[in-house]
């Protein structure tokens, strides 16, 4: 029995590594409001469920707000592990406003808004710092 749970758990490691190395090819490809795909662009859920689907075999909601109602198990900012999504509110308000792919260090991976393009940011920023809201472990 322990032989299959270390098996299934280096598998999803594997996975959520491919994932997270996909997520870095992207890199400077544009937001798009609704795009989900590399042609189009991506908006921040886009490219979440994008990466979760291509890599790692996982069909996830494809809305920030539909993702964060999910039953997906929530995750302490703490316990956060690469492959989680994080979510934030608009700068520290009540509105949950975007998503973006957890790759450990503190830093994430996300398509921000229109006229810019994907790229890593840190949880340690003064703003992603005071709006983060919360995280879900899809994996």
């Amino acid at each position: 029995m322990q032989i299959k749970q270390k098996s299934k758990a280096a598998h999803s490691s594997k996975r959520i590594g491919k994932m997270i190395g996909r997520a870095h090819q992207l890199i400077g490809i544009p937001y798009r409001w609704g795009g989900t795909s590399v042609s189009q662009g991506f908006d921040c859920s886009g490219l979440l469920v994008y990466l979760f689907r291509t890599e790692a075999g996982v069909h996830i909601p494809r809305t920030t707000t539909s993702m964060l109602q999910s039953n997906a198990r929530t995750i302490a900012r703490r316990d956060l592990k690469s492959g989680d999504a994080v979510f934030f509110r608009h700068n520290g308000g009540s509105r949950m406003k975007h998503v973006g792919l957890y790759i450990g260090g503190d830093r994430f991976i996300h398509a921000p808004r229109t006229g810019k393009t994907i790229r890593i940011d840190s949880l340690s920023n003064k703003y992603w710092g005071k709006s983060f809201l919360t995280a879900k472990r899809f994996h």
